[in-house]
């Protein structure tokens, strides 16, 4: 069941989610939230650090599916009137790339959440371009104390 009202889209709403700060944020839009999902949005712009020859680069990709779980812990703490706290990749796995999008594209990323522990949540990453998959991953995301 869907958490969320309406999407947000308002970049300073989406600032207070995550920790991360330009040049490197990599999620525009939280469009979907409940207790095991997130999905996010990023419309990719000309001047990201991961965009080369006009596409997003595989970096760019891994970085939007962990931007994507911080989103999902920033908002969890965001209802509960806490800041979003910061984290780290602990371990990827699984990693499926078949298409690089372009500038002024946007890919969704659907998060499943498949376990947390003490501060450490191993996701399912699922991104999309139009409709088609595009990247896969199983990521391990830990929070710093």
């Amino acid at each position: 069941m869907n958490l969320l009202k309406e999407p947000i889209t308002d970049q300073n709403i989406i600032q207070k989610l995550i920790p991360q700060r330009a040049p490197i944020v990599m999620v525009d839009s939280l469009l979907y939230f409940e207790e095991s999902k997130v999905v996010s949005g990023l419309t990719i712009p000309e001047d990201n650090m991961f965009v080369q020859n006009g596409f997003l680069t595989e970096p760019g990709l891994i970085e939007h599916i962990a931007q994507t779980v911080a989103l999902y812990t920033g908002y969890h703490f965001y209802i509960n009137n806490s800041p979003a706290p910061e984290g780290y990749i602990g371990a990827i796995k699984g990693v499926t790339i078949t298409k690089l999008p372009k500038v002024n594209m946007q890919i969704e990323t659907e998060v499943e959440i498949l376990q947390e522990v003490m501060g450490v949540t191993l996701v399912q990453g699922t991104t999309k371009l139009n409709g088609e998959v595009i990247v896969t991953a199983q990521m391990k995301t830990v929070l710093k104390n």
